[in-house]
Order: structure tokens, then sequence, then C-alpha cells
């Protein structure tokens, strides 16, 4: 076998798809395809089971991939550390963003200037490609510990990272009800409401799998109840337009007053302890493997130091 065939077997995994795997490797489906049965055929066991409606990975195939996956992770190890000595970074980073992180990070005023950050690497170090990939905070804390990412920004519902993960909070902001003007609670806004009014209503929420809905749920169990999801998007504005057209209440960072007057709505905070959206720069127990990963980690923890809690944010 060769990395080669490694790397072809594990970017079909990855895309579950022959078709798309080829287009990421810029090569001809048929050349992979036959690398890959090669492959089989070297370690006498099925990788792959084909069918018209794509790929998935044997029991024989799942076993192996981890240790496919560390080859090549260490065979870039050492590029990179070759590269190191002769002064030039290189190499590849996986970085995840979470869904929404807007709901929360605001503007780039607030500190969290992802793209500029970027950005500012990749004139720093052009050798580096920098692989940015959006998903839920659950999905992306599973890749981080199965080495599918290198370092995620992403909403913790919880003050301690999970079991094999090390982060920093960077963003910290108290989450609010966000309703229509007409809606019977945007009467008592200012005044904080307990969460147990909206144990009857319909909720406008981020997905299942995110630092918001995961804080709210878990603030719901403790107060008795099962959250009413309604609608649930990714994209915070449009939770906000469905909050201002009298579908339901939003949970949301909260915002200034004219703020969410520019948008139609009224913002009432909810009376209940811990309640808050937190987004963490987020990494494997021990750090990232490779060097440019490992100095990536190091220009974003200098960007986006420790937050403290703050009075609000920005849907935008």
């Amino acid at each position: 076998m060769d990395l080669r065939q490694l790397r072809y077997f594990l970017t079909v995994v990855e895309e579950a798809n022959f078709t798309r795997a080829a287009e990421r490797l810029h090569l001809a489906q048929p050349g992979i395809s036959a690398q890959i049965r090669r492959l089989e055929r070297e370690l006498g066991q099925q990788l792959l089971e084909r069918s018209g409606r794509g790929v998935r990975v044997t029991e024989a195939g799942a076993a192996v991939l981890p240790y496919a996956r560390a080859a090549l992770e260490a065979a870039e190890g050492v590029r990179q550390t070759a590269g190191e000595f002769a002064g030039l970074l290189r190499g590849r980073v996986r970085v995840g963003v979470v869904s929404g992180v807007a709901a929360v990070s605001g503007t780039a005023a607030e500190g969290l200037d992802v793209a500029g950050v970027l950005a500012d690497f990749h004139d720093a170090h052009p050798r580096v490609d920098i692989h940015l990939t959006e998903n839920t905070s659950e999905r992306m804390l599973a890749a981080l510990r199965d080495g599918e990412l290198d370092l995620a920004l992403l909403g913790l519902a919880d003050e301690e990272p999970p079991p094999g993960t090390a982060a920093v909070c960077v963003l910290d902001h108290p989450l609010a009800a966000a309703v229509s003007p007409d809606d019977p609670l945007a009467a008592v806004a200012p005044r904080p409401v307990p969460l147990d009014a909206l144990r009857e209503r319909s909720l406008i929420c981020l997905p299942h799998g995110t630092g918001i809905r995961g804080a709210l749920e878990r603030a719901c169990a403790a107060a008795g109840f099962r959250p009413r999801v309604a609608f649930e998007a990714a994209a915070p504005p449009l939770l906000a337009r469905l909050a201002a057209r009298g579908l339901g209440v939003a949970v949301l960072p909260d915002v200034p007053a004219e703020t969410a007057g520019a948008l139609g709505l009224r913002t009432v905070p909810l009376d209940a302890p811990r309640l808050r959206g937190r987004i963490s720069l987020t990494w494997r127990t021990g750090g990232p493997s490779g060097p440019a990963a490992r100095a990536l980690l190091a220009r974003m923890r200098a960007a986006f130091p420790p937050a403290h809690p703050v009075g609000r944010g920005s849907f935008s």
C-alpha cells in the first residue's frame, strides 16, 4: 500500500461518494476506484460497500480508518517539520465555525473577527492551506475528537469543555426572549420574566446541537418542562424575522432596545441563572498535532482573549 491509496480511501469515506471524492482530489473517478480495489486486494478485506445509492464503509473499513488517518497525519507532520527547519510553515489546518455564530459574535468590533484573523495568518504563512467549515457544535465536537478538525469556534452549554477537549470562552452573552411588539411579553419589557413564562409558548430557536439550544433545553429541564420548539433555523436573522411576524418567541442573545426595534422586535430578559450564549475556541486535549494548526491556535488565542460576561450582543 502507499499513502496515495490511503488518501483516496479516506476522501471517499468522507464524501460517501466516488464522484465527489474525485472532484475534491481533481482526479478521474476510475483511477481512484482502481487504487482502492488494489488496496482491498492487498489487505484481503473489502473496505467499502458500493451501491447505486452511494458508498458505505464496511466493518473492516471502519477499523482501518483511524490507522489510515494517523498514517496521513504522520506523513504530513514529517513534511511540516522539515518545512519548519527550512523556515517555511506549511501544511493544512481544518477550522470549524458553529452555524449561527453571528448570533453571539455580533460585529468585528466586539472582537471576534474570524475572517480577519484567518486572512492575516494566510498572509503570514501563504503555504498553509486553511479549510473552513460550518456545522453544529455537537458535530464539530465529534470531529475534533476524531481528528477531522484541528480547532473550532463553537457553542458550549456548560462552562467546562467536554472530555477530550480544551476550550477558552471568547464570547459570553445573556439570552433573551424576542417577540413582536403586540406580544403579551412585550408589555413587561424591559423587566425580566421567569423562564416558566415560555412553558406554553411556541419557541423559535437555533437547531439542536448548537450551544444556545443546549443551554435553553437544560434550563427548561431544570424548570420542569420541555421547550415547545415550533421553528428552528441556523440563521439568527431569520429567527428574528419569524418572531417579528408573531410566529412565536425567539430565544436569542439579548440586544439593545434600539437594535431590537429596528428589527420590529421587543426583547425581554429571561430571569434564569446561567442561561447564556457562549462561543468557545475549542481544540483537542494536548493541542493540535500539526505545527501549522498549533501556530493558528496561538494566533487565535491572542486575537480572541478569554471573555467576561457582558450585557448584550447582536443579531447581525
